[in-house]
């Protein structure tokens, strides 16, 4: 029988699941608001979908649920901009998915390891809980694009975001052999297994890179300056014509604020900066005389408890996501495989959005280097 409280945390997940979309009406559940993010509505059945996938056609043999929706809820079968119309009903999807859904908790209730391997230690359970918490945050990021479409007219922040020098205190790691990898029931294929590395000598900066911070880089030209620009990253910006963070707008004073999924909101100086692609964090690192952490460093030191903040945004490494050595894909090739293309890169750590389930030190996520919706920042190696 599965755990008692992770059937009570899955039971907890499929609520926040449709409480993001039980207060949109049918256009704004219908809506793809940004190219990379699919409809909010789509992210709910999705979530049904797998789950019913694992529990019932590969644990169960049983497909009812899931045949006749796995060329619209298979990501690699169905174009986003294709997946706003093909939704049932707001309603009726909300009704079926919570039916199926109380359905899928009783289910668990009675299946045990000797039903199936994927049972053992709770790990279907585990990753069906980490799954729809990424989704959450998916709509969650959905919901700011949303807030960014509808426009932030008449707000005026009351106080004015001044910019600040980069000022990081650091701490500094002693080269040596250190253990990273996945350490806990749950694990996804990408964090294993784990193993020793060896690290040469680094400091990292305890905090991420804030908002003052990231203001004096813009008011000193950081956006048009060739030189702190990879040829990649500069190629980039003269195509993308971007000169802020993606969750930035200016007032009719030229006042900075910020916007996020409830709306337009004052930026704090101290609190860490996002809404920037790869690029523009390696720009960044280059103008403060530093550099991105290779995410190896970036795990040591956050096992060795030297980074403070972690978890108000997802930081930017310097190193292209990769299998690590013995890499084997599991529970399906689709999760990690097809993204180790040497075109992603890892970042760490998790924001606001992201769930203590998968907010670990070994956890990676992954990003082409362009990609700025989400709630990335960055945090500083120095010499």
């Amino acid at each position: 029988m599965t755990s008692p409280a992770l059937r009570a945390r899955l039971c907890a997940v499929h609520g926040e699941l449709r409480a993001l979309v039980e207060d949109l009406d049918d256009e704004a559940y219908r809506t793809q608001f940004h190219p990379d993010l699919s409809p909010i509505g789509w992210h709910l059945g999705h979530c049904a979908f797998i789950e019913n996938y694992w529990l019932r056609e590969v644990i169960l043999g049983e497909d009812r649920l899931t045949k006749h929706l796995a060329h619209y809820y298979i990501p690699a079968r169905s174009l986003k901009t294709a997946r706003g119309p093909a939704l049932p009903s707001r309603q009726q999807l909300l009704n079926d998915v919570r039916r199926q859904q109380i359905d899928n908790i009783e289910l668990l209730s009675t299946l045990s390891a000797r039903t199936h391997a994927l049972l053992e230690d709770d790990y279907l359970i585990r990753f069906l809980v980490q799954h729809h918490c990424q989704h959450i945050e998916n709509m969650k990021l959905a919901r700011t694009q949303r807030a960014l479409h509808n426009g932030h007219a008449g707000f005026a922040p009351a106080v004015r975001l001044a910019s600040a020098p980069v000022n990081l205190a650091c701490h500094a790691l002693a080269a040596d052999r250190y253990r990273i990898g996945g350490r806990c029931p749950g694990s996804f294929d990408n964090e294993l297994p784990a193993h020793a590395v060896r690290c040469g000598e680094f400091k990292i900066a305890r905090r991420p890179v804030s908002n003052a911070e990231y203001l004096r880089f813009i008011e000193d030209g950081g956006y048009r300056t060739r030189r702190l620009w990879s040829d990649v990253g500069w190629h980039w910006l003269q195509q993308a014509g971007v000169s802020h963070p993606e969750h930035w707008r200016q007032d009719g004073r030229g006042w900075w604020f910020g916007i996020d999924g409830s709306g337009a909101h004052e930026l704090s100086a101290e609190e860490p900066v996002h809404g920037v692609s790869y690029h523009e964090a390696q720009a960044f690192a280059v103008w403060a005389g530093a550099r991105l952490p290779h995410e190896y460093e970036w795990e040591i030191a956050c096992r060795a408890g030297k980074l403070s903040l972690i978890g108000r945004v997802w930081e930017w490494c310097g190193n292209v996501f990769h299998p690590y050595g013995g890499f084997t894909a599991f529970p399906y090739e689709e999760y990690s495989l097809p993204w180790f293309d040497g075109g992603h890169y890892t970042l760490r750590g998790g924001c606001i959005h992201t769930s203590p389930d998968v907010r670990r030190a070994s956890f990676r996520n992954f990003y082409a280097p362009d990609k700025r919706h989400i709630f990335a920042g960055l945090r500083l190696v120095f010499g």
